[in-house]
C-alpha cells in the first residue's frame, strides 16, 4: 500500500484546538441583560395603561345614560310644566267653559295638543316663553286624548292647534301652528291683544254651553 502524505498547515485563527469553527466575535448577536428598563417599552406600557382606562370609561357611558332616563321620568312629564299662573290645564268641558268665563275681556289663548305628538312637544318651550312674555294673556291647555268629544265639536282635526277668544267676541282666530311657523301666533298675539271692552259672553261656544253643563235635578225622596 501506497503511503499518503498529509500536509497539515497551521491553524487557522478561526478555529481552536479541537478543531472547531469560531464565529467572530463581532457576528454574535449580543443580548441586553441590563435589569434597566427600555424606555420605549415604558412608553408602550404608559399607551396600553391609557386605552385602557377609555374602554372602561366608555363602558361606563351607558350606566350614565340610563341613570339620566331614570332621572327624567321621575319628574314631571313635558306636557304638565306650565310657564306661570296664565297657563292652565284643562281637564273638561266644564274647566274650558269656566276659565273663559274668568278670563272676562283677556285674550285667551287655547293650545290644544296631544302627549304623544312630536310637533307639540317641539312647540311647547317657545310657548311657554310666549306665556312669560305676555302675562296679561291666559293660555289655555287642552290634552286632545282626555277631552276628544269637546275637540270634535270646537273642528279640530290636527295638532297642534289653536284658538284664540276674547270676551264678546268670541272666537277670533283658528288655526294649526308648528315650530316652524310660530311667528303665526306672534302675529295673531299683536293683531288681537289690543285695547277694547266687551261685555257679554263669549261667542262660538254655544255647542258647549247647550250638551256639557249638567241640569240639576230636584232632589228624590228615597223610598223606604
Amino acid at each position: 500500500m501506497a503511503d499518503v502524505l498529509l500536509r497539515l498547515s497551521p491553524p487557522s485563527p478561526l478555529a481552536n484546538s479541537s478543531n472547531r469553527l469560531l464565529l467572530p466575535t463581532p457576528l454574535i448577536p449580543r443580548l441586553n441583560l441590563s435589569s434597566k428598563p427600555n424606555p420605549d417599552s415604558r412608553q408602550h406600557h404608559h399607551q396600553q395603561q391609557q386605552q385602557q382606562q377609555q374602554q372602561q370609561q366608555i363602558k361606563r357611558f351607558p350606566n350614565l345614560k340610563v341613570r339620566a332616563v331614570v332621572a327624567e321620568g321621575d319628574g314631571p312629564k313635558w306636557w304638565e310644566k306650565n310657564a306661570g299662573p296664565n297657563m292652565v290645564d284643562i281637564h273638561s268641558t266644564q274647566d274650558f267653559l269656566r276659565e273663559l268665563s274668568r278670563a272676562g275681556d283677556k285674550l285667551v289663548i287655547v293650545e290644544f295638543y296631544g302627549t304623544w305628538c312630536g310637533s307639540c312637544r317641539a312647540l311647547f318651550p317657545k310657548l311657554c316663553r310666549t306665556a312669560e312674555e305676555n302675562p296679561d294673556i291666559l293660555f289655555l291647555k287642552v290634552n286632545f286624548d282626555e277631552n276628544k268629544p269637546m275637540c270634535k265639536r270646537l273642528n279640530v282635526r290636527v295638532l297642534p292647534f289653536f284658538h284664540f277668544y276674547r270676551g264678546a267676541d268670541g272666537l277670533l282666530d283658528s288655526f294649526s301652528c308648528s315650530l316652524a311657523k310660530f311667528q303665526k301666533i306672534k302675529d295673531a298675539i299683536a293683531t288681537h291683544n289690543t285695547e277694547r271692552c266687551s261685555i257679554g259672553p263669549a261667542l262660538g261656544v254655544g255647542d258647549l254651553l247647550e250638551d256639557s253643563i249638567p241640569q240639576e235635578k230636584p232632589a228624590e225622596a228615597n223610598p223606604r
